[in-house]
């Protein structure tokens, strides 16, 4: 909850969407920036602790839980772990086989990283916004560092890095399958040939140009559009706690309604963001004529 005595709205606001950043500032040296500020200035190579840590450690989660239902499978009466991995499995499987018209056997597993790890980033927008970070807080404070200046930021997609890390991680993939299924001739021939043919290669080149590089930043943009909104609405609601019994249910009840409309949002962008990559390589794998 807020704690007015010592914040205001707007420093409430801002320490809640202000990561921690890792990185070499001017004047200090190597540490942990104490404002967004700081943080600006340690410049591109700063590294968002925060979203690094909890990304790692729920693709490890991922990774631990689909790998231990696997190993302990059973061809008789599947438990309730197994039944909940084999609908993911076939709810994935049923999107490639719709959406990816090509023999490719990277393109499953990738959908299916994908659309678990996006997911459980996109849930953790559901932990109440002031609980790890507090905890966070007063763990660093008994060590003698400042609450105030202690940042947390526990859902990675709202951090802009980590979207377009992973859609530039696509888009890589997209142009490696261009190639190697086009060869170069065949991909740079799609760039400048289409759709006006050889005498509209300006045009041509302009226009596929910006169709190939607003994959990677639509796709970025949209999953961090959609999840930073969400979080500015929690931090919003959560600034009404300690007006007084009113504001009080008030706020309980917004909480309530917000997260479950959101449980929709979390898990539909983690859907939108795996059937764009398989529709993206599957146009990868497509020769034009």
């Amino acid at each position: 909850m807020a704690s007015s005595e010592t914040l205001t709205s707007q420093e409430y606001i801002q320490h809640h969407l202000t990561n921690l950043t890792l990185g070499w500032h001017p004047e200090h040296g190597l540490g942990f920036a104490h404002n967004s500020a700081e943080a600006a200035e340690m410049g591109f190579w700063a590294i968002n602790v925060d979203t690094m840590f909890f990304s790692i450690l729920l693709g490890s989660l991922f990774l631990w839980f689909f790998k231990g239902v696997a190993e302990r499978i059973t061809a008789g009466v599947p438990n309730g772990a197994q039944n909940f991995v084999e609908w993911i499995v076939d709810f994935v499987e049923e999107n490639v086989r719709g959406s990816f018209s090509h023999k490719n056997d990277m393109v499953a597993p990738l959908a299916l990283t994908i659309f678990a790890w996006v997911f459980l980033m996109n849930l953790m927008d559901l932990v109440p916004v002031d609980l790890i970070p507090h905890l966070f807080a007063q763990l660093l404070a008994i060590f003698g560092a400042d609450p105030h200046h202690v940042y947390l930021k526990v859902v990675p997609t709202t951090d802009p890095n980590a979207t377009f890390g992973m859609a530039l991680t696509v888009f890589l993939l997209v142009l490696y399958y261009s190639i190697k299924m086009k060869g170069v001739g065949g991909f740079l021939g799609e760039l400048t040939l289409q759709p006006f043919g050889k005498w509209g290669l300006p045009a041509n080149l302009i226009l596929e140009g910006i169709s190939l590089l607003s994959k990677p930043v639509s796709l970025a943009l949209r999953l961090f559009g959609n999840m930073y909104a969400g979080e500015m609405i929690f931090i919003l609601i959560a600034l009404l706690y300690g007006g007084g019994m009113l504001l009080d249910g008030t706020a309980g009840v917004l909480q309530f309604v917000w997260a479950v409309f959101h449980i929709l949002i979390i898990t539909l962008q983690a859907f939108i963001f795996m059937v764009l990559t398989i529709v993206y390589l599957d146009m990868a794998h497509q020769e034009h004529h």
